[in-house]
């Protein structure tokens, strides 16, 4: 429960809080509303019944020696028109020895105090009425009744017409408070979007950022509230910055201590076999300078592929067929001495793109050099570029074994060959053109060419700006045109 709290979002995390809050709130004033509105509605109908007990009372004799009233019809009917409703009365001395009316009506409570009448709810033949009770003290008394002896008036009345009332009062406040929180909840969600823009101006411009950016972010333009988390995020990123910075200082670090040794060792070698005889000891520096190759080569590609997840992306304008044109003529000689036929194929204009020259570079002679060493003799191996939309495509086609279906997946994973590759590789090439991709925005894609033979492994980059730049000067990029 606390993990799913802890998931919401922040804006319906505040809207669910505030709502249910306002809920709460307008519960409350309904209730106080309601019990507003019975209040008003009795001190209003009381008057109402008080005014029939006076006029009743104003027709009360004794003059006759017994207990007379003349009752006032008319004030009756029109009182029963008020009450929506039958109205009841019984008039009768306190010790009930006269009584007039409706003689089985409630008693009156106790403590009646002369002149002031007092309102009650009862219930009457089944039916919940209103009772008022009034007394006064009889002058002269009626006959045989002592000095002193007062009357009590009651007059009921069914709840019809309050009940309308309070509804109709109730039905009014409940219309306005709903009004009035439907008006308050779209403020709330007005108020709260507008109160976190910033935080989704944050979240966007953290989201437009390359991978590389660590610049911090600036604190100033965030609410006070948000400034911890920049703050922290901008001591995580400084803290990720000088880890990314140490880690391409050993790399520097390792190119010179691992290449120089090796360089040194093979110059040896390569001087021991010039001067050495046939022989056991020839053959041993022989496997000893193929070694070392090996070792050369592997050292290499580990650190390629450290330069290619550490080195600090600062683009530049790279024109990618002219970079494909130099790497293809550079692998000649190789294809050549393998007796392979090395095409190249690209648009007559050029390919811009934005990127890192010598890691493109990196990446797309691991893809050539693969690619000649799996391809037997005779067979082809074509470098070619195309333009796709606002992507680059640069793919390399051989007629190799290829990778098995279930080996597709894998490509690009660190150390993994095929079940088809030869002896002496590293397993990182892959790696590194796809960690050179992925650094460029781009992807690394193999799929097998048709008829079940050899592989097409290509890069897929966004394309740069070829027009001219914001000054209105145009771009200008190694020009390379001679024929391969």
């Amino acid at each position: 429960m606390r993990l799913a709290w802890s998931r919401a979002s922040l804006r319906r995390t505040l809207l669910l809080a505030l709502a249910s809050g306002l809920l709460l709130a307008s519960g409350l004033g309904l209730w106080s509303a309601w019990d507003t509105a019975r209040d008003a509605a009795n001190a209003a109908y009381d008057r109402s019944l008080a005014g029939a007990i006076k006029a009743i009372d104003a027709n009360i004799s004794t003059a006759s020696g017994g207990l007379g009233v003349e009752l006032p019809y008319a004030l009756l009917e029109f009182f029963q028109l008020t009450a929506s409703g039958p109205v009841f009365f019984r008039v009768a001395t306190e010790d009930g020895l006269v009584e007039i009316g409706n003689t089985d009506l409630p008693p009156p409570e106790t403590g009646l105090v002369d002149g002031q009448p007092r309102f009650r709810d009862a219930s009457y033949l089944g039916e919940p009425v209103r009772l008022g009770s009034y007394a006064r003290r009889l002058d002269p008394p009626p006959s045989g009744h002592a000095g002193g002896t007062r009357v009590v008036i009651q007059v009921a009345e069914t709840l019809t017409s309050r009940q309308h009332f309070t509804r109709a009062l109730l039905l009014e406040a409940g219309a306005r408070n709903a009004l009035l929180v439907a008006l308050a909840l779209a403020l709330m969600a007005l108020a709260t979007g507008w109160a976190l823009r910033p935080l989704a101006r944050l979240s966007q411009e953290v989201r437009q950022r390359a991978p590389d950016d660590l610049t911090p972010i600036p604190v100033a333009r965030v609410p006070t509230e948000v400034r911890p988390l920049v703050e922290a995020m901008n001591h995580h990123m400084a803290r990720h910055q000088q880890a990314s910075a140490a880690q391409r200082r050993f790399v520097d670090d390792a190119s010179h201590q691992l290449r120089t040794p090796l360089a040194t060792l093979t110059t040896q070698v390569d001087y021991a076999l010039r001067d050495s005889a046939p022989g056991p000891a020839r053959e041993t520096l022989q496997a000893i300078h193929h070694q070392l190759g090996h070792a050369t080569r592997q050292v290499n590609q580990m650190l390629a592929l450290a330069r290619a997840d550490a080195t600090e992306l600062q683009p530049q304008p790279v024109e990618l067929v002219a970079l494909a044109r130099e790497l293809t003529r550079d692998a000649w000689p190789q294809a050549r001495a393998a007796g392979i036929d090395l095409g190249f194929e690209a648009p007559e204009t050029p390919l811009p793109t934005m990127g890192h020259a010598a890691l493109l570079r990196e990446a797309l002679g691991n893809l050539l050099h693969n690619a000649l060493r799996y391809t037997p003799a005779g067979g082809h191996v074509t470098v070619q570029l195309a333009r796709e939309g606002d992507s680059a495509r640069l793919s390399v086609l051989d007629d190799g074994p290829g990778l098995a279906p279930d080996e597709l997946g894998r490509v690009g994973e660190r150390f993994f060959r095929g079940r088809h590759a030869r002896p002496g590789g590293t397993g990182l090439g892959l790696a590194i053109a796809r960690a050179v991709a992925q650094r460029h925005h781009g992807t690394l894609e193999l799929q097998p060419r048709p008829g079940g033979r050899g592989l097409t492994a290509s890069l897929r980059l966004p394309r740069g700006p070829s027009g001219p730049e914001k000054d209105g000067k145009p771009r200008v990029f190694p020009d390379q045109s001679d024929p391969v």
